[in-house]
């Protein structure tokens, strides 16, 4: 068996809240791809805990980019790579949702638009949470965040979660797909796959984080599995000429055992409840469940 100095590649000590669900993430990443890797990571939680000054818990070469130019900087890492002839070293982006929605999207798209071989993997805490739990383009639909608050006129984020991999899909990419920490093995397995396959590729890691979502520390895994289970985050995977892969929830669940685990949807619970807008949510499980075969 593999020594455990070499298996995590994310070193003990870094900063991370307990129950942190991006660096459950970043361990399951960095384990497949190895020490014969070069990450680049936008502005963001893992940055943030990863890297105070003059400290490092990246057990790999590691580079901070500008919150909105992740894909862009490791397009030129490539580059360099094959200027210099090195053809076999992994390069991953591993960037949060707010530097991959929102404002690194066009970093992004340049990267996929020219068939750069990069694998970029987001890990999707659906909000800015380093910044102070603003709402970004992944917050779904009714979450409260401090710049989407809930009130008597108001039930939180209006906008619905932006569907991120299939705006890559369309861009002609060579992988996509989603994973959750709640299920380790599928996640290193597409990691695997994805850095095997030449080309652009994206995979979409959905990441509990307690702190910005108002869930107990040691309940992280169990509210991703809920988010699986009742059909709000499809698990699956696109690679061209092949049929869609979905991973099948063994016990589907309602909306509301997911809901009522996070302060951050209290408000759809509370005297003034808003049965129309739990409807809804559910509504959106139902035709996840529906399109993908859950």
């Amino acid at each position: 068996m593999a020594s455990q100095e070499r298996i995590n590649l994310l070193a003990p000590g870094h900063r991370a809240c307990p129950g942190c669900g991006a660096a459950v993430a970043l361990r399951q990443i960095l384990r497949p791809l190895g020490r014969n890797t070069i990450a680049v990571s936008a502005t963001g939680c893992v940055e943030t805990f990863t890297s105070p000054y003059d400290q490092s818990s990246w057990e790999v070469p590691w580079m901070h980019s500008l919150f909105e130019n992740s894909g862009a900087v490791a397009s030129g890492v490539r580059a360099a790579l094959d200027v210099q002839g090195e053809k076999d070293v992994n390069l991953v982006v591993i960037s949060g949702d707010g530097g991959t929605f929102d404002i690194g999207m066009g970093a992004l798209s340049g990267m996929l638009e020219r068939k750069d071989n990069v694998t970029y993997i987001c890990y999707d805490n659906e909000a800015y949470m380093n910044t102070g739990v603003q709402r970004s383009g992944s917050t779904p639909h009714a979450a409260a965040t401090t710049t989407t608050p809930s009130g008597k006129k108001s039930y939180g984020k209006i906008e619905y979660k932006k569907d991120v991999p299939g705006i890559v899909w369309a861009h002609d990419a060579e992988y996509v797909a989603t994973a959750s920490i709640a299920y380790p093995q599928d996640l290193m397995r597409k990691v695997k796959k994805a850095n095997e396959i030449y080309g652009p590729k994206y995979i979409q890691v959905h990441t509990p984080c307690c702190i910005g979502w108002g869930f107990d520390a040691s309940k992280t895994i169990q509210v991703g599995k809920l988010a699986v289970e009742t059909g709000l985050v499809p698990i699956y995977e696109m690679e061209k000429g092949q049929p869609v892969k979905v991973k099948k929830a063994a016990e589907k669940k309602p909306i509301e055992e997911y809901l009522k685990v996070q302060s951050r949807f209290k408000h759809l619970f509370k005297e003034q409840e808003r049965d129309e807008v739990i409807k809804e949510l559910q509504a959106i499980c139902n035709a996840n469940i529906e399109h993908f075969g859950i």
